[in-house]
């Protein structure tokens, strides 16, 4: 009998994904700002002005994608840590009252 053949596995680079300087969830935040943007832009435009369009997309996608870079300082998964120490009350007195007895 012969033994199994094996296979090399390729497990990746393990490091997060990136493009253009985003990494991770940030990708699709800044997709989302680029798309959300021209909206809000090409909806400006056609209902009021062609110029204050166009002013309103560059400005909107540039106050979003500043937003997103700016949260993507704080890490992948920046959580909100309180410091100190929390004490719940250990006598809690419940009572309940039986509606027959009223």
């Amino acid at each position: 009998m012969n033994a199994p053949q094996t296979f090399p596995v390729y497990k990746g680079l393990q490091k997060p994904l990136s493009y253009k300087g985003l990494k991770g969830k940030f990708i699709a935040w800044g997709a989302v700002a680029l798309v959300g943007g021209l909206i809000l832009g090409g909806t400006t435009g056609a209902f009021i002005n062609m110029y204050l369009g166009a002013a309103v997309a560059l400005g909107s996608i540039g106050v979003m994608l500043y937003y997103v870079l700016s949260q993507q300082k704080k890490g992948l998964h920046s959580k909100s840590r309180h410091n100190g120490i929390f004490i719940q009350p250990l006598n809690i007195n419940i009572r309940y009252e039986n509606k027959e007895n009223l």
